[in-house]
């Protein structure tokens, strides 16, 4: 959990995501179309996204994509 902690406060904006997930895309166009620069970490193209993504589940967000903003979990395509 520490990673995912780390990795969320890089940025004002950081957006978990699978590069094949419609959703993901969805969410990370629309962050884009409003100009903010956000941190993306592509789950499914990193050596332990799959241990982030267990961790992302115990933080509260079982579903992609998962948006931190200022550190914060908010949510993801549902919230």
């Amino acid at each position: 959990m520490e990673r995912v902690t780390n990795l969320a406060s890089e940025r004002p904006v950081v957006i978990f995501s699978k590069s094949s997930c419609c959703m993901c895309h969805t969410i990370k166009t629309l962050f884009n179309e409003f100009g903010v620069n956000v941190a993306v970490h592509e789950l499914d193209e990193m050596p332990r996204g799959r241990e982030i993504e267990q961790a992302l589940s115990r933080f509260g967000c079982p579903t992609l994509p998962a948006v931190f903003i200022g550190g914060e979990l908010v949510g993801g395509a549902n919230e």
